[in-house]
């Protein structure tokens, strides 16, 4: 019987390191561009940008992050303005008809200043009106949303998680080893069970996101470089103004590299087309109606203070009842100076 146990426990611990072996050169010799077809925009929707080593099927993915998308909308502040909502996601279905993308896409606005926008797995997909705020054009608020749209083609929500996983059986490797799956239980009993991270994604996931985002608008009839453009003007401003940027967005920010990488993109693997969609007059006024929203929700958040006004009384003369009396008309508005007389 101790013979028998000893020899399920070096099993049991030979499993778990074969396993261990076995998915961790995979995520070490994982090229992000290893298949030409995914420089190919032409190829777009034959291709799986989505490969890899990955512990969630799509339909578990659709379901993870619907859920999250809902903690999400319980928390935020979602716009109801219809306008303003039908115009971005029409912007961003048609970026999605372009992409490679396997999962529908359900795409809300956020009402917030903070240049943001975040895409959960499976297709659930979010827009800070600061985002509309600070593009000059449609096609550099495109960009934005083509690269989120390239992370979710790309899984990378789960692919990341898969990794985090897999780092954490790497930890309990020891731990099973010697005491078996009671070992497992003290371990997260311990509280050290690495969370899994959804929507922070490795340099080699931004870049390829990067990729796939100016081929996605591209393929749109977009022009690619103004993908370069906002990022220049969000890393410009975030020097001038720091927080301008929600934590999430600066968490992968544009760096002079991958600047520099996407420009390297637009003139390798595109071809230049006689004409490009900028911007649209319907940009425009959905800017105008987004910035009149958020100019009028400061308004009455300044009546709401609750705190006293004060009014500028020329004459400061105030009468009986608290009302400003009007000036005389022969009287001047400069302060007069009556002489003492001592005698």
């Amino acid at each position: 019987m101790k013979l028998l146990s000893q020899f399920a426990a070096r099993r049991q611990g030979t499993a778990v390191l074969a396993l261990f072996a076995l998915l961790t050169p995979g995520l070490l010799v994982s090229p992000v561009f290893a298949d030409s077809k995914e420089k190919d925009p032409d190829q777009i929707g034959n291709r799986d940008v989505g490969k890899g080593v990955n512990f969630y099927s799509v339909e578990k993915e659709i379901a993870l992050g619907k859920q999250m998308a809902q903690e999400v909308e319980r928390q935020a502040k979602i716009v109801d303005d219809p306008v303003v909502a039908e115009y971005v996601n029409r912007i961003g279905q048609n970026l999605v008809r372009n992409s490679d993308a396997k999962v529908p896409f359900t795409i809300k606005v956020v009402d917030s200043e903070e240049i943001n926008a975040f895409a959960l797995p499976g297709g659930f997909f979010f827009v800070n009106t600061g985002i509309l705020l600070n593009a000059d054009n449609e096609a550099e608020m495109a960009g934005v949303m083509a690269h989120e749209i390239g992370h979710v083609a790309a899984r990378h929500g789960t692919r990341q998680a898969t990794r985090g996983q897999i780092a954490q059986i790497g930890s309990i490797v020891p731990l099973i080893a010697v005491g078996g799956m009671a070992g497992y239980g003290i371990y997260q009993a311990m509280g050290l069970v690495v969370p899994m991270g959804f929507l922070q994604f490795s340099r080699a996931f931004e870049s390829e996101a990067d990729m796939l985002g100016i081929e996605y608008m591209y393929k749109a009839g977009y022009d690619p470089g103004a993908f370069v453009d906002f990022f220049e003007k969000v890393q410009s401003q975030e020097k001038r103004k720091p927080g301008t940027m929600s934590k999430l967005f600066s968490s992968h920010p544009p760096t002079e590299d991958r600047i520099k990488h996407s420009q390297e993109i637009i003139q390798k693997y595109l071809k230049a087309k006689p004409e490009y969609v900028v911007s649209t007059s319907e940009f425009d006024s959905v800017k105008a109606r987004t910035m009149a929203m958020h100019n009028s929700r400061k308004i009455d958040n300044a009546k709401d203070t609750g705190r006293p006004t004060l009014r500028r009384n020329p004459n400061g003369q105030i009468d009986a009842d608290g009302n400003e009396k009007a000036p005389t008309a022969d009287q001047d508005d400069r302060p007069t100076l009556k002489r003492r007389d001592d005698n």
